[in-house]
């Protein structure tokens, strides 16, 4: 068992709020870590799965099931397949306001389950659980957790052929039906040539109209279709940052498949070498690098990325109340050097602390007040104190 270490934060979460939220993608781990927290709380609780027939029986009248088991925490795993269920939740709280009253499980954000924010508004506290962290894991396991990907069986299948057979299945079972149960309507050859596109697309600014074009769809639906895929845990849109300069600055986000395994299965990637070899390595990095950090900083600060029109830039700009504290450029080398846009960049954003972040660098001043590390150094010693 790996020790996740959201665990401590639900617990807190938990002993304060009446519902408490576990969300994130299918398959991350939200299950066997809400039944490890049921072990741990102290009153007695039952657990509800919305994709049980014999579970979904118990729930024929819901209020009376509700009101029968007040005195225990009631953990309903999948909610978004029944979204009517947050204006009762709603009225039993508020009949019973106890700490740790329900916990809900959902592959989805709030946005997505729907009434949930407003239906629950103040009772409720929402954490993200993602696939493992490289935090989580023993070191040395960078390779492999870059190629792999954080989803747990994926990253612990005993050898190449399970670990690529399980990601064929979890993304033909997404496409084909878990997407659209969550309202995603689109044809499955579309999905699934929208995730390709994405893939191919991993860390470039992106463009609606392109996409659009080789989907025969509008930019507009190209955007909206993102933005599902975005609130379903799959992508990320990294947000441009823009100052107060007389600048023409990149207006548009990045694109970024969340996990790299996906990203690697879609591109057909299936060893350290091919990835090594691959045009698209120094992307795959970049987002891989990316996504442990947001993983681990607090929900304090924001993320953004920083180019202008005339080629500086940053990968990772990290804000808080509006002020850059890090600026991040991310190399894929051993020996990194500063260009002149990556200097003109730093000077630029005026963060207090800037980094330059390699798979596996001693950890040195490359300039006054740019330092380069790896990324291990740089999640246990400076994420940390985010």
């Amino acid at each position: 068992m790996i020790l996740r270490k959201i665990e401590s934060e639900l617990l807190q979460t938990i002993n304060y709020f009446p519902v408490a939220g576990i969300i994130g993608p299918r398959q991350v781990g939200k299950t066997t870590l809400a039944k490890k927290i049921k072990e741990l709380i102290s009153n007695e609780s039952i657990y509800i799965d919305l994709e049980n027939p014999r579970d979904l029986t118990r729930l024929s009248d819901v209020n009376i099931f509700f009101e029968t088991n007040s005195d225990k925490c009631v953990i309903i795993d999948e909610i978004q397949l029944m979204p009517e269920l947050f204006s009762i939740l709603r009225s039993m709280v508020d009949l019973n306001r106890i700490p740790a009253r329900f916990i809900i499980l959902g592959s989805a954000s709030p946005s997505l389950i729907r009434q949930s924010s407003q239906s629950l508004a103040g009772r409720i506290a929402y954490i993200e659980l993602t696939g493992f962290n490289l935090t989580e894991l023993q070191k040395g396991s960078l390779s492999k957790h870059w190629l792999r990907g954080g989803f747990p069986d994926a990253f612990l299948a005993p050898d190449i052929r399970i670990w690529k057979q399980w990601l064929d299945s979890f993304i033909k079972t997404y496409i084909e039906r878990d997407l659209p149960m969550l309202g995603l309507n689109i044809s499955v050859r579309t999905l699934r040539n929208l995730w390709l596109m994405v893939a191919h697309s991993q860390g470039s600014v992106v463009n609606y109209s392109n996409i659009g074009k080789s989907l025969e769809l509008s930019s507009t639906t190209i955007k909206k279709y993102l933005d599902f895929l975005e609130n379903a845990f799959l992508i990320r849109q990294l947000q441009p940052f823009h100052l107060n300069l007389k600048k023409r600055l990149i207006k548009a986000p990045k694109l970024f498949i969340r996990d790299t395994g996906i990203l690697h299965n879609l591109l057909n990637i299936s060893n350290a070498e091919e990835l090594e070899g691959t045009p698209i390595k120094g992307n795959s990095w970049e987002g891989y690098v990316i996504e442990q950090i947001l993983q681990t900083i607090s929900a304090d600060y924001h993320a953004y990325f920083y180019r202008t029109y005339q080629g500086a830039g940053c990968d990772l700009v990290l804000t808080k109340s509006s002020k850059p504290v890090f600026a991040i450029e991310i190399k894929y080398s051993a020996a990194p050097k500063l260009s002149k846009g990556n200097i003109i960049s730093f000077s630029d954003i005026d963060a207090n602390y800037n980094f330059v972040i390699t798979p596996d660098t001693e950890d040195f001043l490359i300039a006054e007040n740019i330092r380069v590390c790896s990324l291990s150094t740089f999640l246990e010693e400076y994420a940390r104190t985010c």
